[in-house]
């Protein structure tokens, strides 16, 4: 399969570091500023929205390489064993992380959103605006993600 080079737009600020704190998102601040090769205006019009999709590379974990067996989910014996593909952790093969987060605000090329889960310093390569259009009806899943998640945004 081709491979593509990605070259990350941004990066993200804010007050988390360990890579193994992994709840309580849902307030945490980040700037994400946009290198200055995209010019002072590239967030124009974001402002508009109340939230946004943030691409970015989980750069900080080390890469597993084999993905071919199910593994408990966050590494816990509670819950069931999932495919790579049926969650969405930094074990995976291009350790891509999406989150759709609130904008805050927006000020030439900082971006700054809450409930961003990147610690510090992580790269971020592309920014979506929430659309209503784009949104899923009718969405399920397994009942114990809710209770997995149950305090990932939590504050």
């Amino acid at each position: 399969m081709p491979s593509f080079e990605i070259t990350p737009i941004g990066t993200v600020r804010n007050d988390r570091t360990d890579v193994q704190d992994t709840d309580n998102w849902g307030a945490v601040r980040s700037t994400i500023t946009i290198d200055e090769r995209f010019g002072e205006a590239c967030l124009q019009g974001l402002e508009g929205f109340s939230h946004v999709e943030v691409l970015f590379i989980f750069d900080q974990f080390p890469d597993h390489g084999d993905y071919r067996e199910p593994r408990p989910y966050r590494g816990r014996s509670d819950l069931p064993p999932v495919g790579v593909f049926a969650g969405r952790g930094p074990r995976r093969p291009n350790r891509i992380g999406v989150t759709c987060c609130a904008i805050e605000s927006v000020h030439g090329r900082e971006l700054t959103v809450v409930g961003l889960d990147a610690v510090s310093g992580t790269p971020v390569i592309d920014l979506k605006p929430t659309m209503v259009e784009f949104l899923p009806v009718n969405t399920r899943q397994p009942d114990w993600v809710s209770r997995m998640m149950s305090e990932y945004f939590q504050p």
